[in-house]
């Protein structure tokens, strides 16, 4: 029977020994005499029983001896490790301030902490045991363990964070090779604040936001926490102690937290010294603060996988959503046109950081900061193109009542072509915005948006880009608007000469700017003619009824060729009361360019000096001198005085 049941399996053989002793039981009570070698046979399967009951109790008395052994090192563990970890929560100060030694002793007791943990956890643990006391001590322990050295991570964050100082920073760029760290001393902060990315390269600008002693401790308090489960309160500590950092940072920088309503009430001043605030502080918030946080959260928690990310993206948030939504808030409100320049810089600076804004927020993590971003700056170009759009009827509605002081250049012309001039700078930007009006019914009707032609029928090589477009249009725009500002003179010489000044500034402007490659030569050659027909229509308008009292019509004696002394000297005296008027009137009309006030006194010399001296020398035998007001030289020296802006009168004691 023994034989049989050693070669079954011990569930088996214990059913099989079960039914052996039922048989042998039923055997016995059937049976009431015994021979001796059956009670020799029960008698040895009774001590073979009795000698396996003693040899269990003999085990589990040994099983029970190493466990109560093994329970009372664990618990001499547990005490030393607990009394380190609660002296330190009583204790005010902090531990990495005492030193490196106190440091590393207080991780070792949270690493035996948690061996002891897992120690008791592979034990057989009921409920209220002594096993159940000890594993809940040792939890109890570790807990308060990791909201210390949460305070000590916090605080090796704060006591150590350097400080930044945008005009003091020590510019440093990861370098792809090796990835050691390269110093750029000589760089100043609008070197990168003006440098592109596409310059810049693969390079990004580091500072030290911690110093570089506490990163290796920051790194293995990190680790630490994440492998006991406490990852999640490790990531707070650091995002939030971090987010206050970078509010700082936009503090420095003098980025003020503002509501859309803020900014839209906002005086033009006050709102322009903003956005040029705004726009530095995006470059340097982006290219060297965020990615030195970026790199700060790699150093930290490069062995964590995601939870860099992570960090980087919760602790950023707030503040560069503060920074673009400055810029949300800037496309609120009427389109003005002096926004115009400022909303195009926005467009730009954004348009240019949003590769680097997707190359910190590489991840999922960012995803919703990187759709922000997109937004934003798809609202700053449509409110660019709106306002660009909207500058034309401004433009055009620019209506007055009197005349414009002395014919000068309209300050309204100065505006728009010095605002035109000053677009030229985002050509490239623009024609991309507005790329979907280049087929505008506005600006394709219009004459002069069309590829001009010169004299001889000459058309330009290829037709003006869609921004040329849109300048020809407000520059036609313009025309139309001065020739109707025109028309208020009631002296037809001062509208001429006020159509002559402005378009020739509009000339000027076309000729010696970045606006001759938009508006092209034949554009410009167009302008040149016409202030020229301006100047000679003022002259006309001016002198034509004037010169005409220095020819002889009208002067002979009737029924003779003789010329009538009378008459010859009242026509010189009309001429001389004409050209007085004249004086007295055009040296206050005013022509601001030297050089076209210069070469229109000279026209004007030309015709009038030489008839009138020629028409003196013609008669000098039929008139006395005494009727001679003023001679060549005088009249000259009169014409120098024209188009000052000052008016002057001539007053002579013979004149009568």
């Amino acid at each position: 029977m023994g034989e049989y049941i050693k070669n079954v399996s011990p569930d088996e053989g214990e059913e099989k020994l079960i039914a052996a002793v039922q048989q042998i039981k039923k055997a016995l009570e059937s049976n009431k005499v015994l021979s001796d070698s059956a009670r020799k046979i029960l008698a040895d399967l009774g001590a073979q029983l009795s000698s396996i009951g003693i040899a269990e109790n003999h085990k589990d008395e040994e099983l029970g001896q190493d466990k109560d052994e093994a329970l009372r090192e664990i618990e001499e563990q547990l005490n030393i490790v607990q009394t380190k970890i609660y002296y330190w929560e009583k204790e005010q100060a902090m531990i990495w301030d005492c030193g490196p030694e106190e440091s590393n002793d207080y991780l070792k007791a949270v690493e035996e902490t948690q061996r002891l943990i897992e120690s008791l956890e592979r034990l057989s643990v009921s409920k209220d045991s002594e096993e159940d006391v000890l594993l809940r001590r040792a939890h109890d322990v570790l807990q308060t363990a990791m909201v210390t050295l949460e305070e000590e991570f916090k605080h090796l964050l704060v006591q150590n964070r350097q400080p930044f100082e945008p005009e003091h920073m020590s510019f440093r760029s990861n370098d792809e090779d090796d990835g050691s760290i390269i110093s750029f001393g000589e760089e100043s902060v609008d070197d990168v604040v003006h440098r592109d990315s596409m310059s810049r390269g693969s390079d990004e600008y580091i500072i030290e936001l911690v110093h570089p002693n506490v990163i290796p401790d920051l790194k293995r308090i990190a680790n630490l926490m994440f492998d006991l489960s406490y990852g999640r309160e490790c990531s707070q500590a650091f995002i939030s102690t971090r987010k206050d950092s970078l509010d700082d940072c936009l503090y420095i920088l003098e980025v003020d937290k503002l509501s859309i309503e803020d900014v839209v009430k906002m005086e033009w001043r006050t709102l322009n010294a903003r956005i040029r605030r705004w726009i530095r502080a995006m470059k340097l918030f982006v290219r060297v603060y965020l990615a030195s946080e970026k790199f700060l959260v790699d150093q930290i928690f490069g062995d964590l996988e995601s939870v860099g990310s992570f960090c980087f993206a919760e602790s950023s948030r707030s503040s560069i959503l503060q920074l673009l939504h400055f810029g949300e808030a800037i496309t609120v409100g009427p389109h003005q046109p002096e926004k115009l320049i400022r909303i195009l810089d926005m467009y730009e600076v954004l348009e240019e950081l949003i590769s680097d804004i997707y190359v910190l927020y590489l991840d999922d993590r960012g995803s919703g900061i990187k759709m922000e971003c997109q937004e934003i700056l798809n609202k700053l170009g449509d409110c660019a193109k709106a306002t660009f759009l909207e500058f034309e009827s401004a433009v055009a509605s620019s209506t007055t009542s009197t005349p414009f002081p002395g014919g000068g250049i309209h300050h309204i012309t100065r505006y728009v072509m010095n605002y035109i001039k000053a677009l030229t700078e985002y050509n490239d930007t623009l024609n991309v915005l507005l790329r979907d009006h280049e087929k505008d019914g506005l600006v394709s009707s219009s004459p002069d948006t069309s590829p001009a032609s010169d004299g001889d029928g000459c058309r330009e090589n290829s037709p003006p880009s869609v921004v040329g477009q849109h300048f020809r249009s407000f520059i036609s725009t313009l025309e139309s608007n001065l020739e109707d500002k025109s028309k208020l003179y009631k002296d037809d010489a001062l509208g001429h000469l006020f159509l002559m000044n402005n378009i020739h500034y509009m000339a000027e402007k076309e000729k010696i700017s970045e606006l001759r490659a938009t508006l092209g030569d034949n554009f410009i050659r167009k302008h040149n003619g016409k202030f020229q027909q301006y100047a000679m229509n003022y002259e006309r308008a001016t002198w034509s009824s004037i010169l005409s009292l220095l020819r002889d019509e009208g002067l002979t004696n009737p029924g003779s060729s003789s010329i009538s002394k009378t008459l010859l000297k009242e026509q010189l005296q009309k001429f001389y009361i004409a050209f007085e008027d004249v004086y007295r009137s055009q040296t206050a009309w005013s022509v601001p360019d030297t050089q076209l006030r210069e070469d229109l006194r000279i026209s004007t010399s030309l015709k009038v000096i030489q008839a009138y001296r020629t028409f003196v020398g013609r008669h000098t035998n039929n008139i006395s001198d005494k009727y001679i007001k003023y001679n060549a030289d005088d009249l000259e020296n009169f014409l120098l005085d024209f188009f000052e802006g000052s008016p002057k009168s001539l007053h002579f004691s013979h004149r009568k």
